[in-house]
């Protein structure tokens, strides 16, 4: 298949297209390669990519729709759509980026689609959209309507946007929500790298909430190999389904939508995953206890059953194995 990734150089854009590659597949990359961290590490991951034949990347910023459009040309067989504003800290402090890469970016590819439907587009969600839900684990088909912040805020508008071009033109989509995914080649900005880089330079680290949280972690391998095994499972339009094939689906009753939560099932304390990048590095962490941020829950926990029902399959790397992962990976990267 010819496959369209947006965010190719970001974390997950980058081992998603690797995989396609691997796959097969021929896949055209984008990036805006803005600086909300070291741009080097997103060159050094195109890099990587560009050595297969089988890519194309390009620098250009989704907001850009005449670049966007060049690109885009007459379409392409599937798209993942990963390119973002991403942090929910940041959204704090500089709003405007996230209405201008998620909001304005969004439609602007949203509306290529519409004119070139892809079989299948795979966009990226976030677990953030389930806000102030007090229920456990969280499933698809729980209500999420109180965002606690504008970067989830604008990913829950992406799901509502994407849902009305897919029921007026008819383009499948299946959006897809993250669940604090880590690994090799992780952004700077989240809490494994940030904590790792900490120990090995001798700085103590900010343990919020006072350790008294818990994250679904996600493997960033096993995250590549849901959203592969979802590739040829496009939601089918209303008038092609004959019976209800999955329960609890949250396949939409008017369009070819469909939303799946992709997340190990597995909460781990913060002080858990503080040992397990200690047991990983070596190194002793120095805790610096402080309350919690604006925005944050005290939990997330992904309900998997339709991700299972959908592909078979359900995240399962242990938390110490990928954290060693990314232990080793740091190494090699900065020479630790």
């Amino acid at each position: 298949m010819r496959i369209l990734v947006t965010g190719s150089a970001g974390f997950i854009g980058f081992h998603m297209a690797a995989r396609l590659l691997a796959d097969g597949h021929e896949v055209v990359g984008l990036d805006g390669f803005t600086p909300y961290y070291d741009p080097e590490l997103k060159r050094r991951r195109h890099a990587i990519l560009e050595q297969n034949q089988s890519f194309r990347g390009h620098s250009v910023l989704l907001e850009d729709f005449a670049g966007l459009k060049a690109i885009h040309g007459s379409g392409f067989d599937a798209v993942y759509h990963f390119a973002a504003q991403a942090g929910v800290r940041y959204s704090l402090e500089n709003p405007r980026a996230y209405l201008d890469a998620n909001l304005a970016g969004t439609f602007n590819l949203l509306e290529l689609m519409r004119h070139a439907p892809p079989k299948h587009a795979l966009m990226a969600s976030t677990s953030s959209v389930y806000g102030a839900n007090a229920a456990i684990p969280f499933r698809e088909t729980d209500r999420a309507d109180h965002p606690l912040t504008l970067y989830a805020a604008t990913k829950k508008a992406n799901e509502e946007m994407a849902h009305a071009y897919s029921h007026l033109f008819h383009v499948p989509i299946t959006m897809l929500r993250f669940f604090t995914v880590y690994g090799p080649w992780g952004r700077p900005d989240m809490a494994l790298f940030k904590f790792a880089a900490a120990l090995f330079e001798g700085r103590p680290i900010d343990v919020y909430n006072h350790g008294n949280m818990k994250r679904d972690f996600t493997f960033v391998g096993d995250l590549v190999e849901a959203m592969a095994r979802l590739l040829p499972q496009a939601p089918p339009a209303p008038e092609r389904r004959l019976v209800p094939a999955v329960q609890h689906d949250s396949l939409s009753p008017v369009a070819p939508w469909r939303v799946v939560n992709i997340g190990a099932e597995r909460p781990v304390g913060l002080m858990d995953f503080i040992a397990a990048i200690e047991a990983a590095t070596g190194v002793r962490a120095t805790c610096n206890f402080v309350d919690m941020q604006q925005g944050d829950v005290p939990i997330t926990f992904a309900d998997t059953q339709l991700l299972f029902q959908l592909t078979g399959y359900r995240p399962g790397t242990p938390l110490s194995e990928g954290v060693q992962a990314f232990v080793d990976w740091y190494r090699a990267y900065f020479r630790a």
